[in-house]
């Protein structure tokens, strides 16, 4: 029997179901006098039952990586000790800021060299015009002035060679290697402290700068699954740290091997990081969509009423002629219930205040 506050409810919020002996019969059909009021037709929601096809989803678990295509890792060109770091893990930087500066002997050698080919140049543009003078007053052949040409090539050339090196190292006067970022993107990896000894022959980055307006989802898939994994299939996302929030991909990639220790094989889906939520390294839980085969009635997964161990909906002809009627879910999947018997294609169910009307009518 309905309680008093439930009444009280109804009444406040104008939803009341006007009724003379409205009660339904042992049919589940309506009695005479049934109606809904004008407030209440205007508050309800209904939705057709349709064939749709029968789908699945298949949960995995991944977490968030950066785009490899975006992702650029600095070494170190030179030894030596580093004097200043001007950066820090999960910084944003720009192209061509500065990171870290080197002091390093290898630069100082630069230097000497840079030096050396700067006079060289301009011996080999003296020896020239000499050679062209003499020609001119016959003191020397043709020879002697190609000669000459060839060594201010050559003294160029190992010009060029030096300065392309200080280009690459962005070595300033005071013989230190500076270091910069090559792209615009945060500092997601740092291996460099001050006053720290570098090798030049050390393997490791300095830095790893990625751009994170584009990440990937790594989800691993259980070798019992493997199967069903096929590119373009749709995937919702969600993460710990955004629950009321899902992520929108599909698959771009499969990893056609296993990891040997864990028995499991990588799916990828790429998705847009435009306003940034996604860190790498979040743990994140991928629901895959699959396509069983086949078509069934759904109707939205909100308008089933679970009441006596059994599931019921709403099925709504007019504000006069509303049926409670017993339906068999196959599965729920998201906002789709998939209804095995019950009701057709065709036939309208209230997805909206459908408990009060529920109540009113099987009080």
């Amino acid at each position: 029997m309905k309680s008093l506050s439930f009444i009280a409810l109804l009444l406040q919020s104008g939803l009341w179901i006007a009724c003379s002996h409205g009660h339904s019969d042992d049919t589940g059909v309506p009695a005479k006098g049934f109606a809904l009021t004008d407030t209440m037709m205007n508050r309800i929601q209904t939705d057709v039952v349709k064939l749709e096809p029968i789908r699945s989803q298949l949960r995995l678990t991944g977490k968030v990586v950066p785009d490899e295509n975006r992702v650029i890792k600095v070494f170190p060109l030179v030894g030596g000790y580093v004097r200043d770091v001007r950066a820090e893990l999960g910084d944003y930087v720009q192209k061509g800021q500065v990171l870290a500066v080197i002091k390093s002997g290898e630069v100082a050698s630069y230097d000497r060299e840079l030096l050396e080919a700067q006079s060289d140049v301009r011996v080999a543009e003296k020896n020239l015009r000499i050679a062209q003078e003499m020609k001119e007053d016959k003191l020397n052949a043709e020879r002697d002035v190609i000669l000459a040409q060839k060594e201010l090539e050559r003294a160029k050339a190992e010009l060029d060679r030096i300065s392309e090196i200080f280009r690459i190292f962005s070595v300033n006067s005071k013989s230190e290697y500076v270091v910069k970022s090559p792209i615009s993107g945060y500092v997601i990896q740092k291996e460099i402290n001050r006053d720290m000894q570098l090798r030049s022959d050390d393997g490791a980055p300095l830095f790893v700068i990625s751009q994170l307006n584009q990440v990937w989802i790594m989800a691993n898939v259980n070798e019992s699954d493997i199967g069903k994994m096929k590119l373009g299939l749709p995937a919702n996302i969600q993460t710990l740290s955004y629950p009321d929030q899902t992520f929108h991909g599909e698959i771009d990639k499969i990893y056609n091997v296993l990891d040997p220790e864990t028995k499991t094989m990588q799916v990828r889906i790429r998705l847009d990081n435009s306003k940034m939520l996604l860190k790498p390294e979040m743990h994140a839980t991928v629901y895959i969509g699959m396509t069983e085969g086949g078509s069934m009635a759904a109707i939205p997964a909100k308008s089933v009423i679970f009441d006596k161990s059994k599931s019921f909906v709403m099925v709504f002809k007019d504000r006069q002629h509303i049926e409670t009627r017993e339906v068999s879910v196959y599965r729920s999947q998201g906002d789709l219930a998939y209804i095995q018997k019950g009701v057709k294609a065709g036939e309208r169910v209230i997805s909206k205040y459908q408990l009060l009307v529920y109540d009113a009518l099987n009080d």
